[in-house]
């Protein structure tokens, strides 16, 4: 008999994906929500990978050489936790009888760090192949740069289940081009061909030649496949895992819903419990004759995968003491970057970027100013993998420490004259997939990504962004160009509302600079958190050295940059200007006409409102007393600013025009004058 299937009872014989259809269906219908069909449409795809392909420990769901697997039809939950289940990890039935329920372990959708074995959060469709393409670029690097002859201690694939969802989301495009071109022989798709969506049959709008795209893209394309032969796509794995210079896509014909009498290969199986009636209905027609959630030992005994992982993470934990033996710096620089960890010394780095900027105290457009800080950082952390969707140059993403990533026509990574590995990746124009591949190579682990484009799209990026601070990784947004500074290409590309937008995002740092140490500072910021992305919102214009005898006070978020005394004034502030980036020095310089007219006033400088929001009271109290007016001065939208109190803002709530900045500035107000002005009748003066 083969091994994926047993008896059940003298005549019967019940295969081993018959465990996956019941589990979906009994936990759909006892949370009365979620999504039975896919899973029962692919239970033989997860039997064929999770029994017969995937390297991976249930004991340890963390073991750096596993092999990766992304869901990325994340609607399709109860397959993973069916099969995490199943295969042993710390997913016990309760858990799966909790399904969508509140702090389960098996939310509506898979969540990282919240199942054990889950590698990413999906639900977003085309997302998770996007991941996927990170997580595989991201194994290719780590591959080329601690690999060494005999010692083959990064060497695994990553899996993806996709389907119809995922493949009409522009973002799969954008991803698997870029795969195709990076030539991942590792990264693996599996594709669930059922033909349905909610709204139905998918032949009315969705008529692509999906074999054929990926063939453009430069895949290696296996199928169409029988995707309930479990022998077949086992023989399709198996050739796929052969391929050396490109990436698999394997194209499974299935039944969504499979097994159901009434629903299978209909809408009706998509996104609603089978009910009671269709349940038993299913039951007889599985010859499934258990009850709900419960499994007969000898199917258990068949789907545990917890022997064979722990013997494969132990003859990789010899491969890895032979290799700490053979290259004892190397093995502890890769422990270290698989942890996330910085380098010991990273407060050495940081006070030398931050210190740097000070002394040297240069006028300088704040993009500029951050690949002065890049200078420092990539330089001391290898790990710092970058890239611009297509605008390097404008970006300043790029290093003397990060050559560009390429590969031979075999696929290999190239490395430079030095030996070194490239590390700044153009990944053309697409900004939504730039945003989600660095998703996925944070996710894998071993490199902090970041990426450039201009502010005014990240619209295209938000989706992967908000992910980023769902999933609490670092991953560094690099948006220049942020306002009306950048002047001539007009309100298309001038950031109105993006950094207002922004910060909206929960889990998100914001960080808008106005001279080179406030960038070095939020660099710094950037690389240290640890479980929280950062956007740096960066200027296309020169902005002057704004003097300051403390940076570290910088890293509160907002700080008092000029007090009445500073302009020669023997008063007590009566008012408080707030501004971000290139208007601290409008700022400043209102503070000093209004000294002439003997008005007195602070400045405080808030480079990251999300920041100072996370400080005490006490500390922000200090830097804007409650009995001051305050007045927020950003070359945005005013709504943002009433949260603080203020009493006025000099914002812009409209689009701008095409002129040169200068112009722009003074046509909307952004000039010492009317900033003095609002402040004299904020006093009534």
């Amino acid at each position: 008999m083969p091994a994926d299937t047993l008896t059940s009872a003298p005549a019967q014989v019940l295969p081993l994906a018959h465990a996956i259809r019941a589990l979906a269906m009994d936990a759909v219908q006892q949370a009365n929500s979620g999504h039975p069909g896919a899973p029962m449409g692919m239970a033989e795809m997860a039997q064929a990978l999770w029994t017969r392909h995937l390297k991976h420990n249930p004991a340890n769901p963390l073991w750096a050489d596993r092999d990766r697997f992304v869901l990325s039809n994340g609607h399709a939950s109860m397959l993973i936790y069916a099969a995490l289940h199943l295969t042993g990890y710390d997913l016990p039935v309760a858990q799966l009888k909790a399904f969508r329920q509140l702090h389960s372990a098996t939310p509506g959708h898979p969540e990282v760090d919240v199942t054990p074995g889950v590698e990413t959060t999906t639900g977003p469709l085309g997302q998770g192949i996007t991941n996927a393409v990170g997580m595989a670029l991201a194994e290719k690097l780590l591959a080329a740069e601690f690999n060494r002859d005999g010692h083959a201690i990064v060497d695994h694939h990553t899996y993806v289940f996709l389907g119809d969802g995922c493949l009409m989301e522009g973002v799969s495009h954008e991803a698997c081009g870029l795969a195709g071109a990076w030539k991942l022989n590792k990264l693996i798709a599996l594709y669930d061909d059922n033909g349905i969506s909610i709204d139905g049959q998918v032949a009315p709008w969705f008529v692509d030649d999906t074999a054929a795209r990926f063939k453009a893209y430069g895949w290696n394309v296996i199928g169409p496949v029988d995707g309930h032969d479990v022998d077949a796509l086992d023989a399709a794995l198996a050739a796929a895992r052969q391929s050396t210079d490109k990436p698999s896509f394997i194209l499974c014909k299935t039944a969504i819903g499979k097994g159901s009498p009434n629903r299978a290969g209909t809408a009706k199986a998509h996104g609603e419990p089978l009910g009671g009636e269709e349940i038993a209905l299913t039951r007889a027609a599985l010859g499934w004759a258990h009850e709900p959630f419960e499994l007969p030992d000898a199917l258990r005994a068949a789907w545990d995968q917890r022997a064979a992982g722990a013997e494969r993470e132990a003859e990789w934990d010899a491969r890895f003491a032979a290799y700490s033996a053979a290259f004892p710096e190397l093995a502890a620089e890769f422990t270290r970057r698989m942890a996330g960890e910085l380098p010991k010394h990273f407060a050495e780095i940081a006070v030398e970027a931050v210190g740097t900027a000070h002394d040297k105290a240069e006028t300088v457009a704040s993009r500029k100013a951050s690949q002065l800080a890049l200078e420092h950082f990539t330089a001391a952390l290898p790990e710092l993998l970058g890239g611009s969707a297509d605008l390097t140059g404008s970006n300043l993403t790029n290093t003397k420490s990060t050559p560009a990533l390429r590969f031979d026509a075999a696929g290999a990574v190239v490395k430079d004259e030095l030996g070194r590995v490239g590390r700044h990746i153009n990944y053309g124009v697409r900004e939504f997939g730039m945003a989600a591949i660095m998703n996925g190579i944070a996710l894998h682990g071993g490199y902090i990504p970041y990426g450039g484009t201009f502010l005014t799209f990240s619209d295209y990026s938000r989706n992967a962004i908000r992910m980023a601070a769902l999933m609490k990784r670092r991953v560094v947004h690099v948006f220049t160009h942020d306002s009306l500074g950048l002047g001539e290409d007009g309100p298309t590309h001038q950031s109105i509302e993006h950094a207002a937008s922004l910060r909206l995002i929960p889990n998100l740092d914001v960080w808008r600079p106005a001279d080179t140490t406030e960038t070095a500072v939020a660099w710094t910021m950037a690389l240290a958190n640890k479980h929280r992305p950062t956007a740096l919102l960066l200027s296309r214009q020169n902005l002057p050295y704004a003097p300051k005898t403390d940076a570290d006070v910088i890293t509160q978020g907002a700080y008092v940059l000029s007090e009445p005394s500073d302009v020669g004034m023997k008063k007590a502030a009566q008012a408080v200007i707030i501004a971000t980036g290139s208007e601290v020095q409008l700022a400043l310089h209102a503070q000093q006409l209004l000294a002439q007219a003997k008005i007195a006033v602070r400045v405080v400088s808030m480079p990251s409102t999300t920041v100072f929001d996370r400080q005490d009271m006490a500390y922000k109290t200090a830097v804007l007393p409650p009995k001051l007016p305050r007045i927020a001065v950003e070359a945005g939208v005013t709504d943002f600013w009433w949260k603080y109190g203020c009493a006025a803002v000099v914002g812009i709530d409209r689009f701008g025009e095409s002129a040169p900045a200068g112009v722009l500035f003074k046509l909307f107000g952004f000039t010492p004058e009317n900033v003095a002005l609002t402040v004299r009748k904020v006093l009534g003066k």
